[in-house]
């Protein structure tokens, strides 16, 4: 440790019996205005101001030129002080907002460098993630917003052009399905419901359910029928997407729907 100045800020010490006091005071108070809730100016201007404010603050970038900028070192911390410029030793951790940017810096290892870092180019085993609202012990993944795009990585971008989304569940008694609420109440529900058929369930409130459809995965019987359901089912989202129909609308054309399927097709 040193006798002169202070561990970490480097503020000199008065001496016993030193005179003129005030000078080396003012140093050590001129330098703590400097480190203290620290805001630059700008990390990226080049040319040293003409007429800066006094007390002003900057990060010098590589090749910045002036009177008094050329030749000092990328990355130091300078202040602008009676009309010349003062280099204050930045300590490790130090941390600056950057005026021009809205930046935050951090002193590492001589450099200054984003607070958060550079954008990560993995993000492995998150427990949660909230994009736009708060994610929880339920839903670990939480989204709150009004449109969202998947879109295949094409060949030139290394993919392949193809876009699949594959939606595993551990049995065949378990649920692997999608939920439709309206004011988070349950209207409709479509996947694999407790077995291994395709199965569309629909409720007026939320809380009981019946069956619209279902096509079964194993018995030929329902192989006739596959492609009028699939294509019932795409109507039926389209009309919902587009027309959002009331409750008992959309129970009228499901159970319409279902005649037509249990009918084998035919219209």
């Amino acid at each position: 440790m040193s006798d002169d100045v202070s561990a970490r800020l480097g503020l000199p010490y008065l001496a016993a019996g030193q005179l003129q006091k005030h000078v080396t005071l003012n140093e050590a108070l001129t330098r703590l205005d400097a480190l203290t809730q620290t805001a630059v100016v700008s990390a990226t201007t080049l040319a040293q101001p003409a007429a800066p404010s006094d007390g002003a603050l900057y990060i010098l970038p590589s090749g910045a030129t002036g009177a008094d900028w050329t030749g000092r070192s990328a990355h130091a911390l300078v202040r602008a002080e009676a009309g010349g410029w003062l280099e204050i030793e930045a300590p490790e951790g130090l941390l600056a907002v950057v005026l021009d940017s809205d930046k935050v810096l951090v002193r590492r290892a001589g450099t200054w460098s984003s607070l958060t870092g550079e954008p990560a180019a993995a993000l492995q085993n998150l427990t949660r993630l909230g994009v736009n609202t708060e994610a929880d012990a339920t839903n670990v993944f939480a989204a709150r917003l009004n449109k969202a795009l998947w879109t295949a990585l094409d060949i030139e971008g290394g993919g392949d052009g193809d876009l699949r989304l594959t939606f595993n569940k551990q049995g065949g008694s378990d649920v692997l399905s999608l939920l439709f609420q309206s004011g988070w109440g349950g209207r409709a529900e479509l996947g694999l419901i407790g077995d291994d058929d395709l199965r569309l369930k629909v409720s007026a409130d939320g809380g009981t359910w019946r069956d619209a459809f279902s096509v079964g995965r194993t018995a030929p019987a329902d192989l006739p029928r596959v492609a009028d359901g699939l294509m019932g089912l795409i109507a039926l989202m389209l009309v919902l997407y587009l027309v959002a129909p009331t409750a008992q609308q959309m129970i009228a054309m499901l159970a319409n729907l279902r005649l037509r399927l249990a009918a084998g097709g035919k219209a």
